[in-house]
């Protein structure tokens, strides 16, 4: 396995870390920054591929819009911003929440602004408003480029709206995986081909003709990866086997949590069932839903 057992240790301790923190948003925001900056500084690398590989499922366990779902949100903005300061850029979290990106980057001959999403797997009618592309153009605030950060498994493998948007407005729809290929790549070939290759991925984007086809953006934003340096497919083929493995994980802790509420709550009596059925209701649903997620196949077109 690529994905390690403290890998899987390092992901339990800031899922529960952040529900022990959530209370007053602005100032465990800036904790979370704090405590990821300081644990990559102490780990490296090991520990922003560990966030990078793992991050993309938001905890089954975190209620809808609770102060657990925002705070991981923010978390997950922290990740990308420590993955782009890694490639060499000056990378700064936003804590602006209105009409601006989460994340500001700039880079020695370009620069862009980004956001990360994360989902659950429970989640099924997802939108391309979930998305926001439109908004991330608009947030460039004069900057070239916008980049978009999903896990790849919950984006669309076949056509969408989000692709002809992105590449129509310049914004760059990229997966975690993408991040950790070029994370790996900045520690074998140095930070200026690192930021080089990043430069090309968003040059890509912008060059391509305007489609719905996920076949057609992806060949072409993988292949910018893979025909940059001979070198990446290694490291490309590893992050895919990741990417399958992290996929796996997240079902398997998403369908652990939603059996023990399903056996907690037949525990109930009558009256508490009740209340329980009324505040988390569709359980069932929410397993089909977590079952259904799979390797999408969208890391082998190229």
């Amino acid at each position: 396995m690529v994905i390690t057992e403290q890998d899987i240790a390092r992901r339990k301790y800031w899922i529960d870390e952040i529900s022990r923190l959530s209370g007053n948003f602005g100032v465990d925001a800036e904790r979370v920054e704090k405590e990821i900056s300081q644990e990559i500084e102490r780990d490296g690398i090991t520990a922003l591929l560990s966030h990078l590989r793992m991050c993309g499922a938001i905890p089954e366990k975190y209620s809808h819009d609770s102060s657990e779902e925002k705070l991981y949100s923010k978390y997950t903005d922290v990740v990308i911003h420590e993955a782009y300061k890694s490639f060499g850029c000056t990378s700064l979290v936003l804590k602006e929440r209105v009409d601006v990106a989460d994340v500001e980057c700039v880079c020695n001959e370009f620069s862009f602004v980004a956001d990360a999403k994360a989902f659950r797997l429970s989640r099924t009618a997802k939108n391309q408003k979930d998305f926001k592309v439109q908004a991330m153009d608009n947030w460039k605030h004069g900057k070239p480029f916008a980049m978009i950060v999903c896990p790849v498994y919950q984006l669309p493998s076949r056509t969408s709206q989000i692709y002809q948007q992105a590449v129509a407005r310049s914004v760059c729809i990229c997966t975690y995986t993408h991040l950790a290929v070029l994370v790996r790549y900045t520690k074998l070939a140095g930070e200026n081909r690192a930021t080089a290759l990043l430069h090309n991925v968003f040059k890509t984007v912008e060059a391509m003709n305007p489609s719905k086809s996920a076949v057609a953006y992806w060949q072409a934003v993988n292949r910018s990866f893979l025909d940059f340096d001979g070198r990446v497919s290694d490291i490309w083929r590893e992050e895919k086997i990741a990417s399958v493995e992290s996929i796996r994980l997240a079902r398997d802790e998403a369908l652990q949590f939603l059996a023990s509420e399903r056996e907690r709550i037949m525990s109930l009596s009558r009256d508490e069932a009740i209340q329980e059925v009324i505040k988390w209701r569709r359980i069932e649903n929410r397993i089909r839903a977590v079952q259904s997620v799979a390797d999408n196949g969208l890391l082998e077109i190229g």
